[in-house]
């Protein structure tokens, strides 16, 4: 939707939108995927934008084109604390899927999905922020910055700590109760994607004249070199 949507164009963008999230989970019914509850959220949510795109008036439509990033990740925030409040964390159905259901009840199973489904709703707020300055300081929906690349890192780094927290809090847990345990994984996994995507920043600005070609290229150099030293410390460790 936020590739599609701009000026005129509200209603098919929430309308691709649906369809794609409609096709997305038919092709996971047919593999035998799980339908979850964050996957149906989506679905209604999506439904109903569309269904104001063709009853809505001008103005309201209007409206709609300039906030509907910061108003999707509002939705995608208050639902993340809706689960958090009932108790029921929206990560914990994905991990169910991949966890023995002899660990369901443990408290550092449920702790790590309260952690981690914490942390992406907090990915949801800042990307909404973003935006929110984009739209009402710099007057522009469609900032290189607060409309693509903040919620975009946003989100990479939240899968980035879906991937790690579990094995850190894990080894942590057994180490601080005297088991054997393997080391927890280092803090700087959780920012190893950021030199790389300093480097695309750096070329997409480039590439798009976003950035003074001097600005990106010091972007694209800052990345390549954080990236080497970050594979130089990880292989010493």
């Amino acid at each position: 939707m936020a590739v599609l949507n701009g000026p005129g164009r509200f209603e098919e963008a929430a309308s691709a939108g649906l369809g794609l999230t409609l096709l997305t989970l038919w092709v996971g019914r047919r593999r035998g995927v799980p339908v979850h509850l964050i996957e149906s959220f989506t679905a209604v949510y999506f439904a109903a934008l569309a269904i104001l795109g063709i009853v809505a008036p001008p103005a309201t439509i209007s409206w709609l084109e300039m906030w509907a990033g910061e108003l999707s990740n509002i939705a995608l925030a208050l639902f993340v604390v809706v689960t958090l409040l009932i108790r029921r964390p929206f990560t914990l159905a994905y991990a169910k899927d991949t966890t023995p259901e002899e660990h369901w009840d443990s408290p550092l199973f449920l702790r790590i999905n309260y952690v981690i489904s914490a942390f992406w709703g907090g990915a949801f707020v800042v990307s909404a922020l973003a935006g929110a300055y984009g739209d009402l300081v710099l007057g522009d929906n469609d900032n290189f910055w607060t409309a693509w690349i903040v919620p975009i890192g946003m989100i990479i780094w939240a899968v980035a700590f879906t991937e790690f927290y579990p094995d850190y809090a894990t080894a942590k847990a057994q180490h601080a109760a005297g088991e054997p345990a393997e080391a927890a994984p280092s803090l700087l996994a959780v920012f190893d994607w950021f030199p790389p995507f300093v480097t695309v920043i750096g070329i997409v600005a480039l590439v798009s004249d976003t950035l003074p070609a001097v600005g990106a290229i010091v972007l694209i150099a800052a990345g390549v070199v954080a990236s080497a030293a970050l594979r130089l410390r990880t292989a010493k460790a």
